[in-house]
């Protein structure tokens, strides 16, 4: 192979290596998103006479249990989505990265 092919093939595998540490890092922050999620979804499954506020941009407004119970689990619901989005981007990226590792590992030959 020319070299120029392979200094094409070598950038290609590391733009595919960041976008894969963007991924899992997206992934990390969508993970604790599913967690905190959780864990206000049952906090408020509990039963309580005490208000429930929800944040709203900059301030806290007063909301019913029932539809901040609801507003989250849409939430997750939505976190679980990208989460699998993301999961397929990069099972795909992986599949690129093994096919340039192995054109790589060829022309080596």
């Amino acid at each position: 192979m020319v070299s120029t092919q392979l200094q094409q093939l070598i950038a290609q595998a590391q733009v595919y290596q960041q976008q894969a540490q963007m991924i899992a890092a997206q992934k990390e922050a969508l993970n604790m998103q599913l967690i905190e999620a959780g864990k206000a979804i049952e906090e408020l499954a509990k039963p309580a006479k005490d208000d429930v506020y929800r944040i709203v941009g900059p301030i806290m407004v007063k909301a019913k249990r029932e539809d901040a119970r609801h507003d989250l689990e849409s939430k997750k619901e939505l976190v679980m989505l990208r989460m699998k989005t993301l999961e397929k981007t990069e099972v795909r990226l992986k599949e690129r990265l093994d096919e340039i590792k192995e054109k790589l590992s060829k022309s080596g030959e």
